[in-house]
């Protein structure tokens, strides 16, 4: 079935998926609550807001089987512009390693095939909670010059050896980290438990960072990506604050792509 999705243009995709957001919606008690309270929070309590948000989520899910199971010569060119991926590659070739801060935002699942296909990559990633997802996500995720590296100390021993290579990394800096590898952080507002590796990592002196962010065009017209530094920190300003604000800022700018029904405000799972 997956498979027969992903044959379906892109346009029909997110029609489809408006209707998915709507249908988990009014389903679902729990994520309907989480995204009002969650939007709320940020100060978005306009009906329109929401109604955009509800939808953008649904198009992410129904987009992922053709970002998964699709060539990549296929997929690539859904992406309509590119803004600030020229500097991030001239970094590169000049020998410094990069750090790509990708958060749940628009289409972020095909940031990672981008940069790959220019550069070799390595994904900080943590496995689907259901087993049977998990070797399909897998699949679609990894690839040619990308190396999934789980979300454990091994994973980020891989993330350590790729900047000392000098080549470029990826991490979900919103993703809530398990207990001991976070701290408690304003995010719009009220503290969320952040991942202290992600401002580890930028705060490096031999590598440079940058805020991906993929937006979904209107009507399936495909995406539009920008790559900007990460601004530097204000005095007295915490690494995983500096990081939470970049975030905040830029998902200002588009908040219904944001991934409003993630539980970013949950306390942290205990290691396994």
């Amino acid at each position: 079935m997956m498979q027969l999705v992903a044959h379906l243009p892109l346009r029909v995709l997110h029609a489809l998926g408006s209707v998915l957001g709507w249908a988990i919606y009014g389903l679902s008690p729990t994520y309907r609550r989480r995204l009002r309270d969650n939007l709320a929070q940020a100060g978005y309590h306009d009906a329109r807001t929401r109604r955009a948000a509800v939808a953008e989520a649904g198009k992410m899910i129904a987009e992922s089987p053709k970002l998964w199971l699709r060539p990549r010569a296929e997929i690539l060119p859904l992406v309509r512009s590119f803004e600030g991926l020229d500097r991030a590659l001239e970094l590169h070739a000049a020998g410094t390693g990069i750090v790509f801060l990708t958060p749940h935002y628009g289409c972020f699942e095909i940031t990672a095939q981008l940069a790959a296909e220019r550069v070799p990559l390595t994904v900080l990633y943590r496995p689907p909670k259901a087993a049977w997802l998990r070797p399909l996500v897998e699949a679609g995720r990894a690839g040619r010059n990308i190396t999934l590296a789980s979300a454990d100390l091994g994973g980020v021993r891989q993330l350590l050896s790729a900047l000392k290579r000098r080549e470029t990394i990826g991490i979900l800096p919103d993703q809530v980290p398990g207990e001991g590898e976070g701290e408690w952080t304003e995010f719009f507002g009220r503290p969320a438990y952040t991942m202290t590796l992600a401002a580890r990592l930028v705060q490096r002196a031999d590598v440079v960072s940058f805020l991906v962010m993929c937006r979904r065009l209107a009507r399936g017209a495909g995406y539009a990506l920008r790559m900007s530094p990460l601004p530097p920190a204000l005095p007295g300003e915490s690494g995983t604050r500096r990081i939470n604000r970049a975030l905040e800022e830029a998902i200002r700018e588009c908040p219904a792509q944001y991934l409003w029904g993630y539980n970013r405000y949950k306390r942290p799972r205990g290691r396994t």
